[in-house]
């Protein structure tokens, strides 16, 4: 899979290392956690046991966060 990854980078001129590992965390960080998925069903799709595993996957990004905080100041108004 690795190997696919590099001729797709290849084709689309991006100079970064592609792996399937940053996937993983492509997955967790910006089509999840930033789109609201809740870390218990990202953790499922990721196959993990434990949320701590998917913690480090899924960093916070601050996109989220602001979100996040817009939903709760839009609640106490």
């Amino acid at each position: 899979m690795n190997a696919y990854l590099k001729e797709i980078a290849d084709l689309a001129s991006v100079d970064k290392n592609l792996t399937f590992h940053i996937a993983r965390h492509t997955f967790a960080t910006t089509v999840t956690l930033a789109n609201g998925v809740p870390i218990e069903s990202i953790s499922s799709m990721l196959g993990h046991k434990s949320i701590r595993t998917t913690q480090i996957y899924s960093k916070v990004i601050n996109a989220k966060i602001s979100k996040d905080m817009d939903k709760l100041k839009r609640k106490l108004s």
